[in-house]
């Protein structure tokens, strides 16, 4: 008991001396971050062996901190705004599962959002304008599983994405993975459709995808994308239809051609290319994959990559030069007037000309895209500025299908994620002002009026109307101001003097006015 007594007295010293030393740090369970201040580290740093040995360190965290057992004081309050961001914690920030009741880690996992109402109304307001100019192109919406079959997405090319891949062996043995974009999904359902399906499908998706990678601005570990595909349409009509959604999707937005571009290549190009200097038709893809890069890592290293490939040096020098051309003409010459790719490129800058938005493309030979199925047209959209990563970007894919053991179709799509065009419209001034809005707030003044403001908030909601009901002890005051708040039109009242009439207050809160209506004419 004595040992006890002393062990007790001991904890108590102990933990004064803790809470004098960081009284300058956050007052919860958790890391003690770098954000104190040097003497309190000091001191917390003298206190670490008494800490440990009464067990209130459950480890030591890098440079990030310690963390402890238990709480030294309640929090007063959680910050609102902690889930209203991506979070950017390190992993050594994450410590172990809470089994003790303490207060959670609040933040999202590293390069994950949430979505509280603010944030919710903007992706609402988003996905409509992509669903809005999807319908006005004729197509119609899918969607597919977020966890999908692993082998989908492993291929032979070296794609970056293989190794961004959220993957596991589920419970029941097999490989799975959150899926990192949507068109392997999309050629799977058209596979399952098999001629039950009419060519050609028009369709489109809004869906979320993972990605393990490197966060930049735009760039996170899940996003959501608006993808446009067609499938069965050979020509470059395809594509051209596919561009003007683009347009009219930006237009729509305020966005202008003097603030995006579209880069437009055709990956025969390149393909040509190789084929002059005598490389392998089996290299065609890797070497995709690196020319890639070409805007994202030196020159030097892009030449490292394709020399690795086993690719001479003269070849190497030739693709490099020939991926700076910028015009068609310069194309023409280089590959003749009769190659495929230049045909082609041709004919979808006549289509774009008659859709009028020819002043938004420019060929440029560079643009490859990195996944290893697209064989015709490709292209990305991109802000003028150079501030931000690629706004959207797509292509055709015209042996996609064949790959998953279906047979070749003619096939082309886009992919156009959430993140990048949210940092556009930021910078543009462009985002809209999206409140929280209600019709109609009905205020009992008394609680026995409870199920008559039942009553009336049924039948306003009957006619469509957007109802919000005062619910608890509320005063007049506090409702008038929750009615600002939720910019509400009307302030349906009810009283028992009223009530009694069969009639209830209405005050119309633009002009102020009131006056008493019968139940049956609101």
């Amino acid at each position: 008991m004595a040992m006890a007594a002393a062990a007790a007295a001991s904890s108590q010293h102990l933990g004064l001396a803790l809470i004098t030393s960081l009284a300058c740090l956050r007052g919860r369970a958790g890391a003690i971050t770098s954000a104190a201040s040097k003497s309190c580290r000091l001191e917390l740093d003298k206190l670490v062996p008494q800490l440990n040995a009464h067990g209130a360190l459950s480890g030591f965290q890098g440079s990030r901190g310690y963390i402890l057992r238990e709480p030294i004081c309640r929090p007063r309050s959680l910050s609102a705004s902690a889930t209203t961001q991506e979070s950017v914690r390190g992993p050594s920030q994450a410590g172990p599962p809470s089994t003790d009741g303490g207060v959670i880690d609040t933040s999202p996992p590293r390069g994950t959002r949430d979505f509280p109402p603010e944030d919710m109304r903007l992706r609402t307001w988003l996905f409509n304008n992509f669903r809005e100019v999807s319908s006005l192109f004729g197509f119609e919406e899918i969607d597919f599983p977020v966890l999908e079959s692993e082998e989908l997405y492993i291929r032979k090319a070296g794609e970056e994405i293989t190794q961004q891949l959220y993957n596991f062996e589920d419970k029941g043995g097999r490989r799975v993975t959150l899926r990192p974009e949507l068109t392997p999904s999309l050629a799977r359902l058209v596979l399952q459709k098999g001629k039950s399906a009419s060519l050609p499908l028009k369709w489109f998706a809004i869906g979320q995808c993972w990605r393990y990678e490197r966060m930049t601005r735009g760039r996170r570990r899940e996003h959501y994308q608006w993808n446009m595909d067609i499938i069965g349409i050979p020509g470059v009509e395809a594509e051209a239809e596919l561009l003007s959604a683009i347009v009219a999707f930006f237009s729509k937005l305020g966005i202008t051609s003097s603030d995006v571009g579209i880069k437009i290549s055709n990956r025969k190009v390149l393909q040509e290319v190789l084929g002059r200097s005598v490389i392998p038709e089996s290299s065609f893809a890797a070497v995709c994959v690196i020319v890639d890069k070409i805007e994202k890592i030196p020159r030097a290293e892009v030449e490292k990559e394709l020399t690795a490939l086993g690719l001479p040096v003269e070849a190497v020098d030739t693709i490099l030069r020939a991926l700076t051309l910028r015009s068609l003409d310069d194309l023409e010459e280089l590959l003749g007037s009769d190659n495929e790719a230049v045909v082609e490129l041709k004919q979808l800058f006549e289509l774009a000309r008659g859709y009028g938005f020819e002043d938004w493309l420019q060929f440029d030979a560079s643009v490859v895209r990195g996944l290893a199925y697209y064989t015709g047209t490709v292209f990305e959209a991109f802000d003028r500025t150079g501030t931000l990563r690629a706004i959207c970007g797509g292509g055709r894919y015209d042996k996609l299908l064949s790959t998953f053991g279906g047979v070749d179709t003619p096939a082309c799509g886009f992919g156009f994620g959430d993140a990048v065009i949210v940092e556009l419209l930021k910078e543009k001034k462009l985002l809209p002002e999206l409140n929280h809005e209600v019709d109609d707030i009905v205020m009992p003044l008394e609680e026995e009026l409870r199920p008559q403001a039942a009553i009336v908030a049924a039948r306003l909601r009957t006619q469509g109307r957007r109802v919000d009901v005062v619910m608890g002890n509320k005063k007049m005051k506090w409702a008038f101001k929750h009615a600002e708040r939720l910019q509400a039109k009307r302030m349906v009242i009810l009283g028992s003097t009223e009530w009694a009439k069969g009639s209830v207050r209405v005050k119309d809160l633009s002009s102020r006015e009131e006056k008493d209506l019968p139940l049956e004419e609101l």
